[in-house]
């Protein structure tokens, strides 16, 4: 059985008049989205983390905290956690905190970022960050290893932690004995090798280019997975999609497009690194050949299976806020796609690991424990 969680990057959002939307009201939307997707059956919810414009999203402990006090039963992911920015000590304290107060239900998706601003507010370069990100992964885990940490900042290597660590301990602990780390990547075979080391899965970014890019990638980190004598059958893969599904596909194409030219315009002013995205030829070029399910509920579960045949993964995610759609249609998607699509794929994709929550969530009020 195929899981399927959604994702909210949470950029400024777009209001009923055409405006923007301000932070207060755009946070709101992205709580009701998470009970929203719990309440429609789904697996998990992620939130994003970037430090520019036009994301809302630089907190992302903050935001996940409260969807986890209201609600029960998905895995609550960030996608991504920009490890290359972010002290180690920092991340593993707040994570392991949000562990506790979810019932053991954090994962982290791991990134190194691309926006430019990294180097204005953290110091860290968009090409240093490899050396950035895979330093600070191994402090990660040795810091949730249990055991007494001694480190010092590697020569050559820029860090946003510069102090020393000798016999340090963070507390508290995970909940979980070991919270799952994804490793997002979309062009990098350095990201991927760090997750074969590890043991982690991997979840391709798949939004900037066709599918041959991500499935190259994917190849090589089973390559290097069996490569250090892991158990191919046990590497875990995950993809990202967007997705819009009516009952007639035309009327999902044509309700998508506000959403594809947006795209390609921000695509255009980007300012990322040359190869790491593709400017597709125009719309039906985009959605031939991009990660986009827009479509017939038939039209999506062909896509989803070619992913599935190049890719081999076992998770997918969707987006977790409407963007440029309306609310209804996009709310009427999210049904659709539980009701026609998600139980074809869970008839037809093998079921990955999927770690319940540790312990009960126990709320208290006044004087009463209520499980929840």
């Amino acid at each position: 059985m195929v899981k399927i969680i959604g994702l909210d990057l949470i950029s400024n959002g777009q209001s009923a008049d055409g405006g923007r939307t301000g932070p207060t009201d755009r946070f709101s939307e992205v709580i009701d989205n998470a009970v929203l997707f719990e309440e429609l059956g789904f697996d998990g919810f992620a939130v994003g983390e970037r430090h520019h414009e036009p994301f809302l999203s630089s907190a992302p402990p903050v935001v996940l905290s409260h969807i986890a006090a209201v609600t029960r039963r998905i895995r609550l992911f960030t996608g991504v956690t920009l490890l290359s920015v972010l002290d180690p000590v920092r991340v593993a304290e707040d994570y392991a905190t949000l562990d506790h107060l979810s019932g053991g239900r954090v994962e982290l998706i791991i990134g190194k970022g691309n926006g430019p601003e990294q180097v204005e507010l953290f110091g860290i370069g968009r090409t240093d960050a490899w050396d950035t990100i895979a330093e600070n992964y191994r402090l990660l885990r040795a810091l949730w290893s249990g055991e007494p940490v001694t480190w010092s900042p590697p020569p050559g290597v820029p860090s946003i932690r510069t102090a020393p660590l000798d016999g340090a301990r963070v507390h508290p602990q995970p909940l979980q004995p070991r919270i799952r780390i994804w490793h997002g990547s979309a062009t990098a075979e350095r990201s991927v090798e760090l997750a074969a080391e590890f043991g982690d899965p991997v979840f391709s970014a798949n939004g900037m280019n066709p599918i041959t890019r991500y499935a190259e990638l994917i190849d090589h980190y089973r390559d290097t997975w069996s490569g250090l004598g892991r158990d191919p059958g046990t590497a875990l893969v995950g993809a990202g999609h967007t997705a819009y599904v009516t009952r007639n596909s035309q009327q999902a194409i044509e309700a998508y497009r506000p959403v594809y030219e947006r795209f390609a315009a921000r695509v255009a002013d980007s300012g990322q690194l040359p190869g790491t995205f593709t400017l597709y030829r125009d719309y039906a070029d985009y959605l031939e050949r991009g990660s986009a399910l827009v479509g017939s509920p038939e039209q999506v579960i062909d896509k989803i299976g070619r992913y599935h045949a190049a890719f081999g993964n076992s998770v997918i995610s969707i987006s977790g806020h409407r963007g440029d759609l309306d609310q209804a249609g996009y709310v009427d998607s999210l049904e659709l796609f539980q009701a026609d699509v998600a139980p074809v794929l869970r008839r037809t994709i093998p079921d990955p690991p999927w770690p319940d929550p540790v312990v009960p969530l126990v709320r208290r009020r006044a004087g009463e424990e209520v499980v929840a």
